[in-house]
């Protein structure tokens, strides 16, 4: 298996990064709709069923589907031989990083089931949360670039 992921290792790296590119993309704008959806489409309505449905088409059609072609590409990438050295700090923190930004994905799916529900947290929560996925990207792409 070693051998053949080599030899496909340019496809698994670009899919991974594409998948990655899309994966961001939503962990950057569902929390933005939260805002919005918490600050004006509480009152229900039309504008709270838009953002429903923007929010839902949103996380189970892209994000979901990235955050797992994400997975999948990047233990690829971990099981190809000589890309990974264990003994380095960098993979541990990209590690650490991908699993606190699943995290704040599942986090996010709970988010949107409460403000279906007609429960949400404040817009400046939201606002704040939505750093966290910038923070996440800043130490992944220096970990895996710098390989400190």
């Amino acid at each position: 298996m070693g051998s053949l992921l080599s030899s496909i290792y340019p496809w698994i790296k670009a899919i991974h990064i594409m998948a990655v590119v899309s994966w961001m993309a939503g962990l950057f704008y569902l929390p933005r709709l939260f805002v919005y959806h918490a600050e004006r489409g509480l009152a229900g309505g039309e504008p709270a069923a838009s953002f429903v449905i923007m929010e839902d088409k949103l996380l189970r059609l892209i994000m979901n589907p990235a955050m797992i072609a994400s997975w999948l590409f990047g233990v690829l990438l971990v099981l190809t031989p000589g890309i990974v050295d264990w003994s380095m700090i960098w993979p541990w923190t990209k590690s650490a990083s991908v699993l606190a930004m699943t995290g704040f994905h599942m986090w996010l799916a709970r988010q949107r089931r409460q403000l279906k529900l007609g429960h949400a947290l404040s817009g400046r929560t939201y606002r704040m949360m939505n750093e966290l996925p910038t923070l996440l990207m800043v130490i992944i792409v220096l970990s895996v670039v710098l390989k400190f």
